[in-house]
């Protein structure tokens, strides 16, 4: 086998645990805000709306189904953003392109949902909870991504 063929599957492999461990990190937050939701729609959002809580709406009123679903697009969006973010970081440390890939990823899945969400509800708050969510998700994506880096387990792509 030819030298490049190897360093192709080396790179590959390590492409690929930047991804389960992104995927891993996304899921596992999007399961935590998920048991939060119900919070801060029963608790938040009528004290900033000035509503009665009573009606179910947002996550709560997800079925099973769709929240699998979720947790899946979630998981799946972190495996993208880990495989970029080890690319974004080959050529040097720009602390801009960190930031720039986080925002880029959260505001695509961040405006889908805000998309999703403005055709059923007129307000705005559940909008921007869904934004600031996905922007947190690719960070502690990125957070978890910078550790591993920085302690070996995943190897930086070579330029």
């Amino acid at each position: 086998m030819q030298e490049s063929a190897v360093t192709t599957w080396a790179e590959r492999v390590e492409s690929l645990k930047a991804g389960s461990l992104a995927a891993l990190l996304a899921a596992l937050f999007f399961g935590v805000t998920l048991m939060g939701n119900p919070l801060l729609i029963k608790w938040l959002m009528p004290l900033l709306m000035g509503q009665m809580a009573g009606s179910s709406s947002g996550w709560a009123a997800m079925s099973d189904l769709q929240l699998l679903t979720s947790e899946a697009i979630a998981g799946f969006s972190g495996f993208l953003f880990g495989v970029t973010y080890r690319y974004i970081l080959r050529q040097d440390q720009n602390p801009h392109l960190k930031s720039g890939a986080i925002l880029a990823f959260g505001l695509v899945r961040g405006l889908a949902q805000v998309d999703r969400v403005l055709v059923d509800q007129q307000s705005l708050l559940p909008c921007a909870i869904l934004g600031l969510e996905s922007i947190l998700l690719f960070m502690v994506a990125r957070v978890g991504l910078d550790t591993a880096l920085q302690q070996g387990w995943i190897k930086p792509f070579a330029s």
